[in-house]
């Protein structure tokens, strides 16, 4: 499995780079944060592009969302994905921004 740490994701999101990043965790689960930027894996799953770069992640290291995300999308040929395993928590001790869920 591919990794991805907070200061790196941090670093892409200020660079603006091109890659998707997702929120692992359902709508249903009533998670009411996530990183600006990411979207929903209820909704977005199924419409990424195989050769875009691919960050998933969830609800903290125990959380085990992002990985059952990262290795659907491995089984479904992407090969760019990397998992951001602190998650929500992990962004949100280091102070960085988060956004309310709808």
């Amino acid at each position: 499995m591919n990794l991805i740490d907070r200061d790196e994701l941090r670093e892409k999101l200020e660079r603006h780079d091109e890659f998707r990043l997702v929120m692992a965790l359902p709508a249903r689960s009533n998670a009411n944060k996530r990183i600006p930027t990411s979207v929903s894996a209820d909704t977005a799953l199924d419409d990424l592009d195989p050769n875009e770069e691919i960050v998933v992640y969830c609800g903290g290291a125990y959380c085990a969302e992002s990985i059952y995300a990262y290795y659907r999308l491995e089984r479904a040929g992407f090969t760019r994905i990397r998992r951001y395993a602190g998650g929500i928590p992990d962004w949100e001790e280091a102070g960085f921004p988060l956004e309310r869920c709808a």
